[in-house]
């Protein structure tokens, strides 16, 4: 649920301090900040944030396109891994067979006949009643 209009959009009162007292300086450092919920505001346009992902801080640099949004929607808080190998090699095959005038693979699967379930019956434990 968004925030109404009539209240304004939601800046932590330090950071408004913060900004009002770099201006007036020719070094601006990064202003660190926890507040993620904060709203990024014209002021603070080509100032530099250290904002934290809960776990370290993240530099981002304020421009005309970031104002609007939150500040956490430029620090993520998640790390993606990737995928298991299986997958990795999967999107591997489909890219070779899917790439126009790319030679198939000599090793592996390439040319061998596959075994499918509809061929041959499983083997192990089966619902039948013997």
């Amino acid at each position: 649920m968004s925030r109404s209009v009539w209240k304004g959009p939601f800046v932590d009162p330090s950071l408004i301090k913060k900004v009002e007292k770099l201006k007036g300086q020719s070094n601006k450092a990064p202003i660190k900040t926890w507040s993620r919920k904060s709203t990024i505001i014209p002021e603070f346009v080509g100032h530099s944030f250290l904002i934290h992902n809960g776990k370290k801080f993240i530099p981002i640099k304020i421009s005309e396109e970031m104002v609007g949004h939150k500040m956490g929607e430029f620090s993520p808080t998640r790390q993606f891994s990737g995928h298991t190998p299986a997958d990795k090699k999967a999107a591997e095959v489909a890219a070779a067979a899917t790439t126009p005038g790319a030679a198939p693979r000599t090793g592996g699967l390439a040319g061998a006949k596959t075994s499918s379930s509809s061929t041959k019956p499983k083997e192990g434990p089966s619902n039948e009643k013997k």
